[in-house]
């Protein structure tokens, strides 16, 4: 067998079995029983880098608890180098193999004029795209079959590989390449977050819904008395000679005008302004608040997302697809500060809670190489040197700061934008290029090698103002894509390093919330585990930042809690 992080390709279908080949190897199967054997003993006597076209068999190696340390995810890669989200065994082949994707075939519907193909044994077709039923992984029935799934990912991993390093993909470095591992490690992490699941306390759960929402009801008759309960709280403060939808933004606006409120909408924070102006303002930010819980995180959501372990699953994912955030379902990502009560560590553990502090800011800095805005980032609150240099309190110089990146030039920090291009010029520089970049219809690429497509066309029938208003949307977009993207793929490698550095004390990633982790530890390994957590990322600084630029300082608030609103 390989040495250790070598690659070995891999390809499993469940019930059947398993066909993987070593670098340089000969292609070795196995039924199902024996071939979870096998793969777990490599895993554990090896430890090499898995090659598979899609986390589907990351998550067939967790379901069966086998935790790799490494692995290639030509899926992910594909989508790192190509942008967006379509993928697909077909889609990532044609890319690798230079054929036009447009060209890919589709399989059609069996009838008098299109009958099953007779070349079962054949993946690839005359003009060399992948047959449509190999595409659609009904020849993954057979050992026969997952041998040749083997020998095309070896194929297709060359091809990306070789991708990496052209020029093709703008400023090529080592960066890429590390990237595509981390990215891939990340998917792979995926896989465990959504197997593993999140501790939740569901009588604590409970109790939090029922005090905004009411005790759980019995049938559906009294969910409806419960809601109607609930709206007129709100409804006693309004005119008696109409009715209202609370649920309805237009009628609530209608209603507002009533009381002597007028606004142009009914957003949170233009009801927040508006809060003292009348009781019924005071109660329907009140009544949001209750019904986002009803609906959203409500005692369905307990029934539907908890397990009878108590833990909270949903589907993950390492890349949202266009800046490359990680993103969840079942609420995981959006969970109303008021729940987290109810995430609470298992007996004999704790969470370890860390949250990087200033990080695009930060990525800014090291990205574009800006010394000055480096060096601001020596201290653990760099705005306030920022602030000092621009000679404005703090929160002009955050403002300024964030607009810079957001692509924002208006308000209060618009004055300090001139500062900061005197300042801070090269980091400016750097977004002013990805933002004319954008502008003009060009795609871009992070600081890791993710393409961020861009589109210049112009609907037929639109005005110049419509093009110019498009065209500083996308500039917009362009200049926070380059610093969010980039910002992205630093959580992930932080979070990969995490997730290998803290196995050593038996820690558990539970959750990757934007830029903060969660990671449950024994309560009598939590501190070690803390401090691999703090190193962890040190090193992901060290690896992912550009070698030859100015070193920046990235920071983590860390703490040791028992439930994840202990975190200050």
């Amino acid at each position: 067998m390989s040495r250790a992080g070598a690659i070995v390709a891999v390809a499993v279908t469940p019930g059947v079995g398993a066909a993987w080949m070593p670098d340089g190897g000969e292609v070795s199967t196995a039924g199902w029983d024996d071939a979870i054997n096998r793969l777990r003993e490599i895993e554990e006597d090896v430890g090499p880098r898995w090659l598979w076209w899609s986390g589907d068999i990351g998550r067939t190696f967790v379901a069966n608890d086998i935790r790799p340390a490494r692995c290639w995810d030509l899926e992910v890669i594909h989508r790192l180098l190509v942008g967006g989200w379509r993928a697909g065994p077909a889609r990532i082949w044609a890319e690798a193999e230079g054929l036009d994707p447009d060209g890919i075939p589709e399989r059609a519907p069996v009838d008098l004029f299109h009958q099953p193909s007779d070349r079962d044994d054949e993946a690839l077709r005359e003009d060399g795209h992948l047959d449509p039923e190999w595409a659609a992984g009904e020849r993954a029935d057979t050992l026969a079959h997952l041998v040749v799934w083997v020998e095309l990912a070896t194929r297709v991993y060359g091809a990306q590989i070789d991708r990496l390093a052209a020029p093709e993909t703008g400023s090529p470095s080592p960066a890429h390449a590390a990237t595509a591992r981390s990215e891939s490690a990340a998917e792979l992490l995926c896989a465990e977050l959504e197997s593993d699941g999140l501790p939740i306390d569901v009588p604590t759960a409970e109790s939090v819904i029922a005090g905004f929402v009411g005790r759980r009801p019995t049938d559906a008759s009294e969910a409806a008395r419960i809601e109607r309960e609930r709206d007129d709280l709100v409804l006693r403060h309004a005119p008696t000679d109409s009715e209202f939808d609370l649920r309805n933004p237009g009628q609530v606006k209608s209603l507002l005008r009533r009381v002597g409120v007028e606004l142009p909408d009914t957003r949170a924070w233009r009801l927040e302004a508006e809060r003292d102006t009348h009781p019924i303002v005071d109660a329907l930010l009140t009544w949001r608040k209750a019904e986002r819980i009803s609906t959203t995180f409500g005692y369905g959501w307990i029934d539907e997302h908890v397990g009878a372990d108590g833990r909270l699953r949903g589907s993950w994912t390492a890349s949202d697809g266009a800046a490359g955030r990680m993103t969840a379902t079942a609420g995981l990502h959006n969970m109303p500060a008021d729940l987290r009560p109810a995430i609470v560590a298992e007996p004999g553990h704790v969470f370890i809670r860390a949250d990087l502090g200033q990080i695009e800011p930060r990525v800014l800095a090291a990205v574009s190489g800006d010394e000055a805005l480096a060096r601001a980032c020596l201290d653990d609150d760099m705005y306030q040197p920022v602030a000092d240099r621009l000679r404005v309190e703090r929160e002009i110089a955050k403002v300024a700061v964030l607009g810079a990146m957001y692509g924002q030039t208006t308000g209060k920090g618009a004055e300090a934008l001139a500062g900061l291009e005197r300042g801070y010029p090269v980091a400016m520089g750097y977004l002013r290029a990805a933002a004319e970049a954008a502008q003009g219809g060009n795609d871009l690429r992070t600081f890791g090698g993710r393409r961020v497509r861009m589109s210049g066309s112009i609907a037929p029938g639109s005005s110049d103002r419509d093009g110019r208003s498009r065209a500083a949307a996308r500039g917009r977009y362009g200049r926070n894509a380059m610093v969010q993207g980039a910002a992205a793929e630093l959580f992930k490698t932080w979070a990969v390093l995490t997730r290998a550095r803290t196995a050593e004390f038996s820690g558990q990633i539970v959750l990757c919330l934007h830029d903060e982790l969660l990671v449950q530890a024994p309560l009598d390994r939590a501190d070690a585990a803390a401090r691999a957590v703090d190193s962890a990322l040190d090193e992901a600084a060290h690896r992912w930042a550009p070698p030859d630029h100015p070193r920046v300082r990235f920071l983590s608030d860390t703490s040791v809690i028992a439930r994840w609103s202990d975190a200050k």
